[in-house]
């Protein structure tokens, strides 16, 4: 039985496949965005939660799934003069240009 997930705003296009891919294995996405100009991130970024051993696990995870995976990150973000998190982030290589 297919699962109909609802997002706040529709999957950017470039990342949508990995973000399923991601949810299906039970990594706890929260945000994405395909990078590039006009948009969030620079690079095609996912953004996730959990503890130490998620990012090793979400790694595996699309690695053996093809994904061309760039960098993964541990990262806590400044907001408002604060540090936020710590979140991971899978960042995925840009498509090539054609």
């Amino acid at each position: 039985m297919t699962r109909k997930r609802i997002f706040s705003s529709p999957l950017d296009k470039g990342v949508e496949d990995a973000v399923k891919l991601l949810m299906d294995a039970g990594v706890e996405t929260f945000e994405s965005c395909e990078g590039g100009d006009g948009h969030a991130y620079l690079e095609p970024t996912i953004r996730f939660h959990g503890e130490r051993a998620e990012g090793f696990r979400a790694l595996g995870v699309a690695l053996q799934a093809g994904l061309k995976v760039g960098s993964l990150r541990r990262t806590w973000p400044i907001n408002d003069g604060e540090p936020t998190g710590p979140w991971w982030e899978i960042v995925l290589l840009p498509p090539p240009t054609r």
